[in-house]
């Protein structure tokens, strides 16, 4: 079986970074892994997004319509316009921060009022973590990626030891720590 997890955001929230780790830490796990990622405008604030595919064989690394397993979102707006991509009995793991893009300010677009009740019309399991908050305690509001990483680790076939391994391997020096931190906290906000 073929694990499916769609990773989205606003660029600058480290959405690439939490792909790194979790790609990482499935090819540790012994899975086969392939990645996607689309990061344009993410320099601007613009919308960032990452495929990640891991399983015993993985031909490619674009997830089908509507079956991942997991959509992570940095975001809670991103989260609302992915849900469709998670499959019948996935899960969209939402932080709850709100970042309004600038067009919103205009009549042209309107930012959602509740994007996580909206995204329960739609999807069945939904989690929502105050991953900001999460990672203000950490020590480093740049943690929410390993915060939401933490979160979603529970649904993954990844060991504790393998996460911790990655993480201290990965992330910037002197952060390893607080890194793990996040992840922890993130873990225990999901249950």
């Amino acid at each position: 079986m073929t694990t499916n997890i769609l990773i989205v955001g606003v660029g600058g929230q480290g959405v690439i970074l939490a792909s790194e780790l979790l790609s990482e830490a499935a090819t540790q796990a012994g899975y086969d892994v392939k990645k996607s990622e689309v990061h344009g405008m993410s320099q601007r604030g613009g919308v960032v997004s990452s495929h990640i595919r891991f399983g015993e064989k993985v031909y490619s690394p674009l997830i089908p319509n509507g079956s991942a397993n997991v959509v992570l979102a940095f975001e809670a707006a991103e989260g609302l316009r992915w849900c469709g991509q998670v499959s019948a009995n996935g899960m969209l793991a939402m932080n709850t921060q709100q970042i309004v893009p600038p067009i919103a300010f205009t009549k042209e677009f309107s930012y959602p009022e509740d994007p996580v009740g909206d995204a329960r019309k739609h999807v069945k399991r939904v989690v929502p973590v105050d991953a900001l908050a999460l990672a203000n305690e950490a020590g480093n509001p740049k943690l929410v990626n390993t915060v939401l990483l933490g979160a979603i680790s529970g649904e993954l076939p990844i060991s504790d030891d393998i996460w911790e391994s990655v993480i201290r391997k990965r992330v910037p020096k002197g952060t390893e720590e607080a890194n793990l931190s996040a992840f922890n906290k993130g873990k225990n906000a999901a249950k």
